[in-house]
């Protein structure tokens, strides 16, 4: 693989790890929940062994939770690229929802596909740093 190629996924990947932040905090739950494949996992950091499967569930998820404000800050990230259609991430997030609560610390080990709509996350597993 040539090194271009190799920067254009890590950066695609990166781009997706933050549009995934970002679209989080505007409560835009069907955008979200289109950047998984159609059988891709979630386990959010505050619940690492309840996966939820597919973008039905993973909307349906998402849309079932409290309405909050909230803001994800996404940083260190480091994509390994597998293949021309494989990779895995890992990040650390900040997740800051209200004056009087604390901020959560945490990560997200990923794994990316590329499908006919583009990278996508097949599996994002998370974590709480200070649980």
């Amino acid at each position: 693989m040539e090194p271009e190629e190799r920067r254009a996924i890590e950066w695609e990947c990166t781009r997706l790890i933050n549009l995934y932040a970002n679209l989080n905090d505007q409560g835009r739950w069907e955008e979200v929940a289109a950047l998984y494949t159609h059988g891709g996992s979630m386990t959010r950091p505050t619940a690492p062994d309840a996966p939820v499967v597919g973008r039905e569930a993973l909307l349906a998820s998402f849309l079932a939770r409290p309405p909050r404000t909230s803001q994800h800050v996404c940083a260190n990230i480091v994509i390994d690229v597998e293949s021309n259609t494989s990779a895995m991430g890992y990040s650390v997030i900040l997740l800051f929802t209200a004056k009087d609560s604390p901020p959560l610390a945490g990560h997200y080990a990923d794994r990316f596909e590329k499908t006919a709509e583009g990278w996508r996350f097949a599996e994002r597993r998370g974590g709480l740093s200070f649980a």
